[in-house]
């Protein structure tokens, strides 16, 4: 069995930082989690390296995450937050963060912007193609119906950009069946561009049933991104904390190995390790 890797999950220190999103609605996670919390479930379910995910557009945040991953070497990687709307501003600090060989790419809450087109102003093309300069990587944070269109274009436009599909876009989950097709549809457009890779990560916050899920309801999403992507492009991570809205780290962990119990072990240990290794470039 090769390495298994959480390629999505998040810390926050709420006396540290500040998170506008994060309000009573929430109240499971609306509190402060950080390493030593996470690190015995990780042991517990073997999990050799993670993926730090920015939980906030803003210096603080990416800051606060290279410093927690410099005391716990099990962190392999860190997606950040430049303001890629701002190009210049963008590449100074891109220069600055990509001397830390655990700074792996860049993330912008692009879900909670009010304007869903914003990933295709010309200005944040510009600061993509910046971002593609520097060898990072992006992780594209979509819901459903609102972004998931754009990545084709956005794949025309910065060809030289690897990018991942954050939650695979939080796929239309036991809704009816015309969301669904059109969900499929707009996911196999993205995947026939080989620089798009898929995250079958936060999968149980969109079921319908976020009290008693298992992995028949997360599998038909799993197989979809398998059949389009292959498992080379295909990634999991735990969504952890948020994913605490909707059970827990081990039940995640164990849901997704039982949805992909019937691939070949290659497979397993792509979606499980191996993708995400390739993807971040991670030194394991």
């Amino acid at each position: 069995m090769k390495l298994r890797i959480d390629a999505h999950q998040h810390f926050w220190n709420l006396d540290k930082v500040s998170y506008p999103w994060l309000t009573s609605k929430l109240a499971p996670i609306d509190r402060t989690f950080e390493a030593p919390e996470l690190e015995p479930l990780l042991r517990a379910a073997g999990i050799s390296k993670t993926v730090i995910v920015q939980a906030l557009d803003a210096y603080v945040d990416t800051d606060y995450m290279l410093d927690t991953a410099a005391g716990h070497d099990w962190v392999g990687g860190v997606v950040g937050w430049v303001p890629l709307d701002r190009p210049d501003e963008a590449a100074a600090k891109l220069e600055q963060y990509t001397k830390n060989p655990v700074f792996k790419g860049v993330r912008h809450l692009i879900h909670d912007l009010a304007d869903p087109d914003w990933v295709m102003h010309d200005s944040v093309i510009e600061g993509l193609k910046v971002l593609a300069s520097f060898g990072m990587t992006f992780d594209y944070v979509a819901v459903f119906p609102n972004h998931l269109k754009h990545l084709p274009l956005l794949a025309e436009k910065v060809p030289d950009l690897k990018i991942v599909i954050d939650h695979l876009a939080k796929p239309p989950i036991g809704k009816e069946q015309s969301q669904w097709t059109k969900w499929q549809g707009e996911l196999a457009a993205a995947a026939s561009y080989p620089q798009i890779y898929a995250k079958i990560s936060g999968l149980n916050t969109a079921t319908s049933n976020p009290g008693s899920w298992t992995a028949d309801d997360i599998r038909p999403a799993i197989d979809e991104a398998v059949s389009l992507f292959g498992a080379d492009r295909v990634m999991w991570g735990s969504d952890w904390p948020v994913a605490l809205l909707a059970g827990t780290y081990a039940q995640v962990w164990e849901e997704t190995n039982r949805a992909i119990a019937s691939y070949s072990e290659a497979e397993r240990d792509a979606m499980l390790g191996g993708t995400a290794i390739s993807f971040y470039r991670m030194q394991v």
